[in-house]
């Protein structure tokens, strides 16, 4: 019998969360259903297990970890919801739950120590699911992959998991940072819902046999088939020239100012986690000038933040900034509640064109009645120091983030690929270069249509993950002598959340045509939450921010900065 990993580890988890769960009906954890939520829960451990490099002692304190976000989300938030009741806080509230407590926690523990011994005793008999590996050679194959997003890991585990022990090929994977960026997630680092490290994945870590380089690609011969590699950010040491039979370009895009260079000058960056960590140290030193600033003009435009572009990016950063600014005025006494502005420009007459017409002016009244301003149909023309100039008037600030334009990089220029009007390499439906043998690309950075539809792939997370994955497939059946399949994929949906328990979300419903059902609330935030911490890679990166998400209803958002604003911090 053979099922595939991913399975295999769901089902082991859920009977090893069965096996687990005494201790919550012995605690009294839920009034009824014990057995079924730790089954429930087992299989999302399973499933998030991968094949990672993890100690026994490893495994047994991640699962205790998950007891106390399982312990809020599940016995009191739960409980609420059933009773239709807000949950106690208080003192005797607490020690009622202690023992509920201490049976998710214990649970977790077994859960840790069962689960992962479960399921390499099933791998033996089971088996895994890949294909045939290509026949052994002298030479081993070298496929390099160049960009370390959602794209490039997503081909890299794809390869190692239809090549598990193939010596007949070697995987390099060349990137300037050496961890995954969750990018969904971003606006919560700027908004200090969660901490920098809780959304970047180490690639070291999270790839078993793919030799990873870190360095910039400085160049690229394609005649001679040799990849040039930079020190990353012009650090010590000499290039390194890296041969290749497969090269994927998955390197993503960069932020596009339209030639804007004043406005490139003053505004922020909202592309990486840097981005993110700058954005909120500068909200607080704005603050921090703010609350000795006698004079209201000044003091009002340092409070007053704008962000360009009313996409999901700019949405999703402005709604975060809002909520943290007004989240943290209890620490500056000498700030006006009245004095603190989010400012939203966007140039077309709604925000969220991506959703529906309906969801986008939901996202708006609801980002509107919480202090957010709007400025539609309105340019952002120039920018300077302390001002910003719009095509309907200006706006005296300090802070300006731009996540109105973005573009592949201008990197893939230098080598005489073919490139569409953006700049993206343009491929086949099967991602192949046209006229290049062994040359691919994905992700954002590559002018890819379906191969169904013939529609062009949205620049978004789901479908590079499912970009990279389709890749491996077609680069291991090219090392089989098989001919590539073309790329299709229909869009699950879209989920956008503009402050605080409160999103924007369309599911697609399968089989039925591409019908969308739309959800907005408090249901459509416990979705985004629940789908996006599902997606975040490591079992370790999920435990850590649900934690962190409990945390934060119990206390205020920290206001410790972390970098050192003393020069500018802006691009």
């Amino acid at each position: 019998m053979s099922i595939t990993p991913l399975a295999r580890r769901i089902l082991c988890g859920a009977i090893s969360g069965a096996l687990s769960s005494y201790p919550l009906a012995a605690a009294h954890a839920l009034a009824s259903g014990g057995v079924v939520a730790g089954i429930i829960m087992g299989a999302g451990f399973g499933a998030a297990l991968g094949p990672t490099k993890r100690t026994p002692a490893g495994s047994v304190l991640a699962g205790s970890a998950l007891g106390l976000p399982a312990w809020a989300l599940v016995t009191c938030a739960g409980s609420s919801a059933i009773s239709g009741h807000a949950p106690e806080l208080g003192a005797e509230a607490m020690r009622m739950q202690l023992p509920a407590l201490l049976g998710w926690i214990l649970y977790g523990s077994l859960l840790g120590l069962v689960a992962p011994g479960l399921n390499g005793l099933a791998a033996r008999f089971m088996g895994g699911h890949h294909d045939a590996a290509p026949a052994a050679s002298a030479s081993p194959k070298r496929i390099v992959i160049v960009g370390g997003g959602f794209a490039g890991m997503s081909t890299a585990e794809g390869l190692e998991d239809l090549l598990p022990d193939d010596g007949s090929v070697s995987i390099t994977l060349v990137s300037d940072q050496n961890a995954l960026l969750f990018t969904p997630m971003l606006a919560e680092v700027a908004g200090g819902s969660l901490e920098p490290g809780h959304i970047s994945a180490p690639l070291r870590t999270a790839l078993r046999r793919t030799e990873f380089v870190r360095g910039c690609a400085a160049g690229v011969d394609l005649g001679r088939r040799i990849l040039t590699v930079a020190p990353a950010r012009g650090g010590p040491g000499s290039a390194r020239e890296i041969g290749f039979d497969h090269l994927v370009l998955a390197v993503g895009s960069v932020s596009n100012y339209f030639g804007a260079a004043n406005i490139q000058k003053h505004a922020f960056d909202f592309k990486t986690l840097l981005d993110a960590i700058r954005i909120r140290n500068h909200v607080i030193e704005m603050f921090e000038r703010a609350d000795r600033e006698a004079d209201p003009e000044v003091r009002r435009s340092l409070v007053t933040f704008v962000v360009a572009g009313g996409g999901f990016a700019g949405v999703e950063l402005a709604g975060a900034l809002n909520d943290f600014s007004r989240g943290i005025l209890a620490d500056y006494p000498r700030v006006p509640e009245a004095e603190v502005r989010t400012v939203l420009v966007h140039s077309r007459d709604r925000i969220l064109p991506e959703l529906s017409e309906s969801l986008g002016r939901y996202a708006l009244d609801r980002m509107a009645a919480r202090g957010v301003e709007f400025r539609l149909n309105t340019r952002l023309l120039d920018a300077e120091e302390g001002k910003v100039t719009l095509s309907k008037g200006e706006i005296r600030t300090q802070t300006l983030a731009w996540t109105a334009g973005s573009g592949p990089s201008p990197w893939l220029n230098s080598f005489g690929l073919e490139t569409d009007k953006r700049g993206a390499v343009v491929v086949d439906s099967t991602m192949a270069v046209t006229g290049r043998d062994g040359i691919w690309a994905l992700g954002d950075c590559a002018a890819l249509k379906d191969g169904k539809s013939g529609n062009p792939c949205p620049p978004t997370a789901q479908f590079a993950l499912r970009e990279g994955r389709a890749l491996a497939r077609n680069i291991s059946r090219s090392l089989r002598g098989l001919p590539p399949e073309p790329f299709h994929f229909d869009s699950l949906g879209a989920l956008c959340v503009v402050g605080h328990q409160t999103a924007c979300a369309e599911i697609t419903v399968p089989f039925t045509g591409g019908r969308q059902v739309r959800f907005s609330g408090l249901l459509a935030w416990m979705m985004w939450r629940g789908i996006y911490v599902s997606k975040l890679p490591g079992l370790e990166r999920k435990i850590r921010v649900l934690v962190n998400w409990t945390f934060e209803l119990f206390f205020p958002r920290d206001i410790v900065q972390t970098i050192d604003l003393r020069s500018n911090g802006s691009s």
